[in-house]
C-alpha cells in the first residue's frame, strides 16, 4: 500500500483499513463470478477538491479465476460516489471498449480485450462509494519491462530486440491510424501475448499474428481532442519536450516515448537518467529531456541512431511525422 506515513502507529491504522477494504471487495468480486482471488496491490491516493477538503480513494491490481473467461487481471478504483474523481477508469473502460471495436471492423488485434466492465455503489466505512471494476485477460508472459530486468535482458539476442522494437511500432502505428494517442508508452504498458521463444522468419509478414499488445490506456485520447486540452500527464521519464512546455499530446509526443523505449530495449537502460535523491523530480527530468543531447548508441547498434536521432528530436518539426515512417525505416534495417 503506497503511503508517505513513517509513524507506525499511522501506518498500523492504514493498513488495517486497507485489509478492510480488500475484505469488502472481494465479496464484491464474488458476486460478479470471480474466484480465487489475490490482491497484488493498493494505492491510496488523495484528490483536492477545494483548499480544505481531500477526497480520498483507492487504486488496486488484482488477479482472479472467472467461469467464463478463466484467468483474468482485474483493475479497480473506490471512490466517493458522491466526489467522482475526474480520471478514472470508467475513462479507460470506454476508450479500451472503442479502441476494440475499431479493431475488429479493421481485424486487427493490438489491444488486450476488455472482458467485463461493473460499477458498482458498495457502502464502506458507513459511506456510499463507488466501485468500477475493469477486467481483461492475465498474460503469464508478462510485460516487455521484464524482458528488460538485469536477469533476462543480457540473454536477449539482437534479433529479439528487433522484434520487440518492431512489433511495438506496429502497435502504436496502427493505434494511430484508427484515431487514438495512447500517451503513456513504455515498456511495462507493452504485454507479451506468448512466449516468444521461437521468432517468426519474416516478423512483418501480413499474416503475422501479434506477440505483443498494449495496454493502460487511462490516458489515451482521440487525436481530434488531444491538442486541446494541454495537461503534464504520463510517466515523467517518458514525457517530450513540448509536454513539459505546456503543449498539448500529438503523434509525435507518442513517437517521442516510442524512441525512449527504443534505447531502453537495445541497451539496457534510458537515454536519461535522473538522481533517486533528486529534490526536484519533475524539474528534473524537464531539464533531461529538453536539454540533454541524445546519447549515442553503442557501435552495435549504430545502425539504429538516425531512428533514434529522429524521434527524439527535442523540436516537434524533426520528429517523424508518423509511426508508419517510424516503422518504415525499422522495416528497412531488416532488409539491409
Amino acid at each position: 500500500m503506497e503511503n508517505s506515513a513513517s509513524n507506525p502507529s499511522i501506518t498500523q491504522a492504514l493498513q488495517a483499513q486497507a485489509e478492510q477494504l480488500l475484505s469488502i471487495i472481494t465479496q464484491e468480486l464474488v458476486a460478479q463470478h470471480f474466484s480465487e482471488i489475490v490482491h497484488q496491490r493498493i494505492a491510496q491516493q488523495s484528490t483536492e477538491q477545494t483548499q480544505d477538503i481531500k477526497r480520498i480513494h483507492y487504486q488496486g491490481l488484482t488477479r482472479a479465476q472467472h467461469s467464463q473467461f478463466g484467468q483474468v487481471m482485474i483493475k479497480w478504483q473506490l471512490s466517493d460516489s458522491a466526489y467522482p474523481i475526474a480520471s478514472d477508469l470508467t475513462h479507460e473502460a470506454d476508450i479500451l471498449a472503442a479502441v476494440n471495436a475499431s479493431l475488429k471492423i479493421k481485424d486487427k488485434t493490438i489491444a488486450a480485450p476488455l472482458l467485463a466492465y461493473h460499477c458498482i455503489n458498495v457502502q464502506i466505512l458507513e459511506q456510499l462509494q463507488q466501485l468500477v471494476i475493469v477486467a481483461m485477460p492475465y498474460y503469464s508472459n508478462g510485460s516487455l519491462a521484464s524482458q528488460l530486468t538485469t536477469s533476462k535482458y543480457l540473454s536477449l539476442t539482437a534479433a529479439q530486440k528487433y522484434h520487440f522494437i518492431t512489433q511495438s511500432a506496429y502497435l502504436i502505428a496502427n493505434l494511430h491510424q484508427i484515431g487514438w494517442l495512447h500517451n503513456d508508452i513504455k515498456p511495462s504498458n507493452i504485454l507479451l501475448e506468448r512466449a516468444d521463444d521461437e521468432l517468426p522468419v519474416d516478423i512483418m509478414s501480413n499474416g503475422l499474428t501479434s506477440r505483443l499488445l498494449l495496454t493502460d490506456f487511462a490516458l489515451a485520447q482521440h487525436i481530434t481532442v488531444a491538442n486541446s486540452h494541454p495537461n503534464i500527464a504520463g510517466t515523467l521519464a517518458y514525457l517530450s519536450p513540448e509536454r513539459w512546455q505546456g503543449q498539448g499530446a500529438t503523434v509525435q509526443s507518442d513517437i517521442y516515448a516510442f524512441g525512449i523505449m527504443m534505447v531502453e530495449v537495445l541497451t539496457g537502460k534510458r537515454p536519461f537518467q535522473v538522481a533517486a535523491n533528486s529534490k526536484d523530480k519533475s524539474k528534473a527530468w524537464a531539464i533531461q529531456h529538453c536539454q540533454q543531447p541524445i546519447p549515442k548508441l553503442p557501435p552495435e547498434y549504430s545502425h539504429y541512431q538516425c531512428i533514434v536521432d529522429t524521434a527524439l528530436a527535442k523540436r516537434v518539426g524533426r520528429r517523424y511525422r508518423s509511426m508508419d515512417a517510424v516503422l518504415k525505416e525499422l522495416i528497412s534495417l531488416d532488409d539491409s
